[in-house]
């Protein structure tokens, strides 16, 4: 099934989180919170303004993004558990600092 949001939605499927902390600690899956990190899998045209001009979104598909813990609304599309939720709910794009310096 293939899923357009509409205007300035986003569809975001969340990146499980490490089951190790840094020191080394196994964490449980009862113990564990929600990622708040995930990689948008589709994204609306834009929102309109008070004249109706459209205002493109800055996303696009396959951006990592950091969003809030209660963003969004849990849906399930093909078997598969995403996040629609619109694009002021999201605060920031991820970007891999290591990736850029190997590329330089």
């Amino acid at each position: 099934m293939k899923f357009r949001p509409l205007h300035d939605r986003v569809v975001v499927k969340r990146i499980e989180a490490e089951e190790k902390t840094a020191g080394g600690i196994i964490i449980p899956d009862t113990a564990k919170e929600k990622p708040s990190q995930g990689e948008v899998i589709a994204v609306g045209p834009g929102g309109r303004d008070e004249s109706g001009k459209l205002i493109p979104i800055d996303l696009r598909v396959g951006d990592r993004v950091l969003f809030g813990k209660w963003s969004g609304n849990d849906v399930v599309l093909d078997g598969q558990e995403l996040l629609i939720m619109k694009e002021s709910d999201i605060m920031g794009i991820l970007t891999d600092a290591s990736a850029k310096k190997k590329a330089a």
